[in-house]
């Protein structure tokens, strides 16, 4: 928003505040001089700045402004909008929303309007992130003899059913001469040490991979170039659209394929805290079509996720609606427990929340014991809101949040207007300061010492072991009868020690013995955190003098390269290798039974004292016998506990009382000695792990990529569509738009589509995942000449609203009471006949028959679809009467044009002894207004009322245009 001339006559101007020696404007809502403010949760004071900013009249009125300043009488009453600072697609949901746009150039050009003058007026992000399938891939290399793993004619894979028919080489005796090859012609010269590389080469993230046999630089990994390839041939239309789109519009960025997952791009590259544009600054805020789009609120901006007609809405420019919610404070004290890593602390805090009962309510962190969470740590409890049904917790910024950016290469004038900013609207955080806490609608305490370390085990993952309770808790394991989690062991063979023979030495082992302990870096622990807390365990460990006894079996299984990258930069790799864990590759190894076999003298040792021995792993599957069949005790823990365990021997310890380990000039060394402060795991995460990957990403997003570079796209105002496309295609919702708007239109003598029931979903209206055989978009793709193997899925063809449309009620759940069985079929009254449901829509639009549809309580619940209320605008639906809707639902059918009417209390079809095959007359007068009664009669007599579901004089300007896209296009006129 510039700060033109039309600022002067806001009705808030008085507010205008400036920064930088007045080059800077902003609204500083503390200017009200209302005490009201600074006991606004802060979450809330971004929806009242906004408002404010907003503020024209139409979409948002001073009453909104007054309405969220008296969030504590309001919350949970008044509908409030909220306009975001900017939107976030990813492209599934982003092509109908693009291919709408550059359809509305068309129609407004028909009218002697600049074309280029349709952009989106909310600035927009579209992330490439969806296109991408696996049709290749390759194992990890683990004890091969060859790069493989076996013969190269019995492990090659052949093609996928959307690959070409040439296999890919999954190994062999040749290298050279493929793609991502060495530079030798031949790999049958063995390895450098027998059975695997030499453990002291590690393959590290940004630098060449090697090949196996010659340690030499291999050009780019085939499977990467591969998968690439075939995105690029099976999404080429559509990408070609999204490059057309980034240089055809105003206000839109696209992030190519193959830079990264749209939520972690928004966290890493998009996020900016605080926005400025003409002139003018203002916090961050976005909405977006990814459910992980929570995970932005730890670093103080507020966002959640919206369907795709909500997302579409914002950038052309409407508010989201939304109901001024409650505010639940989680109030965190205390100090974090020394061996707590930060899972720990966010499955606690999660589990908490959920059982507060918190649905629906934003949440918002303070309280001293937020400052000792770090940016990761927040914003991986931000993204857990769908565990705890929260809409968004908040965590407002602070010093941790300013020492994230100034670590993701911001620069200290960017940090400097970032914290002068946020201080002056009182965004900015003291969470030490009570007297800085807002007012909530509730508090929930969280003492963060309450939070202790667990494993899981023995034999089921949800068995959690208090860390200080497992010496306990083993004992009574070897004490109680066989199930999950004794064993019925003897009272005098709990003792049990059997001497053995490794590797020359002689050790002893007994219950509770550690013979597996293995780290692997994936779910929660692929948490850069918890890997470095184990690195820098074992380099204290190292440096004290203390060792693993060799016949344990230790391994070290990184989620991805980079993770190697960052265990190696930080330092810390020397020292787990030198403890025994040491990297064997990138994959599932241990957790699914993928373990080295143990020494033999191990294996008999246990036999002979029926010992119970165990396994320690930081995986999330552990069950009796899954590691080793003679292994029947394993625990999951961990990455840090695991090198703990190991370095202890056994499980039966008590950390706090006994000593990790003794070295050999006989000093005795606890864990507590060794184990790292989370000020110390945090720095160098901060500094090692963060920079890195923000640096990495940035370079890859300004950089792109050569697929990308090298696509052809039309350098056009209006884009050329393609007639034979199937999936793209300019979408019929602006046909016969006329300049003048016309009165509201009764509709007379209307047939209803469906007769539906209870509990209609978003998934029985909107086409969603693959398209079956003999689906009514099957015939259409099969006319042009596909075989079903092309047909790919609907979020692939979202594009093209033939196939959307014919998509529209076609789920095999959908119960049609015309029809009495599920099924997407209903009937042609005129007819008699049974048809899919979209040709007795052509049937019906043929013939110029308007269409209504019949429902009962909660139409439209569940997920937002973008296609739930333009499929059914599509196949002629004008009006929808149920018992009740879903508000979500009603908003999107009054954005598409189509009428929401519900029956009055105690009515139903039922009761009204409506059949469904009657005809509908609903009258309109002219001058419509919120909540109106209107009257329906049929043509067997029958003569109700009910109730039409207009909130708002913009309610009833959006049906009278026809919906949003067409009253969009007019205002252009």
């Amino acid at each position: 928003m510039a700060l033109t001339s039309s600022v002067k006559e806001h009705p808030y101007s008085h507010l205008i505040d400036t920064l930088k020696d007045g080059s800077l404007k902003f609204f500083n809502p503390h200017k009200l001089n209302d005490p009201r403010y600074e006991k606004l949760p802060l979450s809330i004071r971004v929806l009242l700045e906004a408002a404010i900013r907003k503020c024209d009249g139409f979409y948002v009125k001073e009453e909104d402004v007054q309405n969220i300043l008296d969030w504590q009488q309001q919350q949970n009453v008044a509908e409030v909008p909220f306009p975001p600072a900017r939107v976030l697609l990813q492209d599934f949901t982003g092509i109908p929303a693009m291919v709408d746009l550059a359809a509305m150039r068309d129609a407004v050009a028909k009218h002697g309007v600049d074309p280029g003058l349709v952009n989106p007026v909310c600035p927009t992000d579209l992330v490439v992130d969806h296109s991408l399938q696996i049709d290749f891939s390759k194992c990890a290399i683990q004890n091969a003899p060859n790069p493989g793993g076996g013969d190269a004619q019995s492990q090659a894979q052949g093609p996928s059913r959307s690959t070409p028919s040439r296999p890919l080489s999954r190994g062999g005796s040749h290298c050279g001469g493929q793609r991502g090859s060495c530079s030798k012609a031949s790999c049958s010269d063995p390895p450098s040490s027998p059975g695997r590389p030499p453990t002291s080469v590690q393959q590290i993230e940004n630098t060449p991979l090697l090949c196996p046999f010659h340690l030499k630089p291999v050009s780019e990994p085939e499977t990467n170039l591969k998968n690439q390839e075939m995105e690029l041939i099976r999404n080429k239309e559509r990408l070609q659209f999204f490059k057309w789109c980034s240089k055809a519009f105003k206000n839109v960025n696209v992030v190519p394929p193959d830079v990264g997952a749209v939520h972690q791009v928004n966290l890493e590259y998009l996020s900016r805290v605080v926005q400025v544009d003409g002139g003018l600054i203002y916090p961050d805020s976005v909405v977006g079509t990814d459910s992980h789009t929570t995970m932005i609120n730890g670093l103080g901006i507020l966002g959640w996720g919206v369907g795709g007609i909500e997302s579409e809405a914002v950038m052309l420019g409407q508010p989201v609606s939304l109901t001024l919610p409650q505010v639940v404070g989680c109030k965190l004290v205390g100090s974090v427990n020394p061996l707590t890593t930060s899972i720990d602390i966010v499955l606690g805090i999660t589990k908490h929340l959920r059982q507060a009962g918190i649905a629906g309510k934003f949440v918002e962190f303070f309280g001293p014991g937020v400052s000792q969470l770090s940016a990761p740590d927040r914003t991986t409890i931000a993204n857990m809101c769908p565990e705890y049904n929260a809409t968004v917790s908040f965590f407002p910024v602070d010093h941790v949040t300013l020492k994230h950016f100034e670590k993701t290469n911001s620069s200290q004038e960017k940090l400097g207007l970032l914290e002068s900013y946020m201080k002056a609207v009182k965004l900015f955080r003291s969470y030490e300061d009570p007297s800085e806490d807002p007012t909530y609608s509730e508090v929930i305490e969280i003492n963060l010492s309450s939070i202790v370390p667990h494993v899981s085990g023995p034999k089921r993952p949800q068995d959690r072991v208090a860390v200080s309770s497992m010496k306990e808790d083993f004992q009574k394991c070897l004490n109680e009868k066989v199930g999950f989690k004794g064993f019925h062991i003897s009272k005098e063979k709990q003792e049990t020690e059997v001497p053995f023979l490794h590797c020359g030495q002689e050790y002893r082992l007994a219950h509770g013995s550690v013979v597996i302990a293995a780290i692997i870096s994936c779910t929660n622990n692929c948490n850069p955190s918890v890997m470095l807390a184990a690195g820098l365990l074992a380099k204290k460990a190292v440096e004290a003098g203390l060792a693993v006894k060799p016949y344990i079996r230790t391994s070290l299984a990184p989620g991805s390269g980079m993770v190697t990258h960052y265990l190696n930069t930080s330092g810390v790799l020397p020292y787990l290798s030198q403890l025994g864990f040491e990297v064997i590759g990138y994959g599932c190894a241990t957790c699914v039974g993928n373990t080295a076999p143990l020494p033999e003298a191990v294996v008999n040792a246990i036999k002979q004292g029926d010992l119970v021995a165990c396994g320690v792993l930081s995986g999330n599957r552990h069950f009796e016998g899954r590691l080793c069949d003679c292994v029947r005790a394993n625990y999951l823990a961990s990455p840090p506990l695991v090198v703990a365990y190991a370095i202890a021997g056994t499980v039966g310890i008590d950390f706090e009382k006994e000593p990790l380990g003794v070295t050999s000039e006989g000093k005795e060394v606890y864990l507590r000695d060794v184990w790292p402060s989370r000020e110390e795991v945090q720095q160098i995460e901060e500094d090692m792990v963060i920079s890195s990957i923000f640096r990495e990403l940035r370079e890859r997003v300004e950089k792109g990529n050569t697929f990308w570079s090298n696509l052809e796209c039309p350098d056009s105002v209006f884009f050329p569509w393609d007639h034979k496309s199937t999936y793209i295609r300019s979408p019929s919702f602006f046909n016969k738009l006329s300049k003048d708007v016309q009165p509201p239109q009764s509709i007379e003598n209307a047939h209803a589509l469906l007769f539906l029931g209870d509990k209609v979903t978003t998934d029985h209206i909107s086409p969603a995942g693959s398209i079956a055989r003999v689906s009514a978009a099957a015939k259409y793709l099969l006319s042009k000449r596909l075989t079903p193997r092309e047909f790919n899925s609907y979020g692939a063809r979202r594009g093209n609203d033939v196939v959307m449309t014919r998509g529209t009620f076609a789920s095999i759940k959908l119960h049609n009471r015309f029809i009495g069985r599920p099924g997407p079929k209903t009937l042609h009254i005129p007819s008699g006949q049974t048809l899919d449901v979209s040709e007795a829509a052509e049937r019906y639009q043929r013939d110029g028959i308007p269409l209504i549809i019949l429902a009962g309580k909660d139409y439209g619940s569940g997920n937002s679809r973008d296609w739930v209320a333009k499929g059914p605008y599509l196949l002629g639906v004008r009006a929808v009467i149920a018992e009740s809707f879903e508000k979500l639902h009603k908003n999107q059918l009054l954005g598409m044009g189509i009428m929401p009417l519900q029956f009055l209390p105690g009515q139903t079809a039922d009761s009204l002894e409506l059949c469904g095959k009657e005809k509908f007359t609903i009258t309109l007068p002219d001058d419509l207004t919120p909540r109106q009664e209107l009257t329906v009669k049929t043509s067997l007599g029958q003569c109700f009322c009910v109730t039409a579901l207009f909130e708002s004089q913009m309610d009833i300007v959006l049906y009278r245009h026809g919906g949003l896209l067409r009253y969009v296009a007019r205002t252009m006129f």
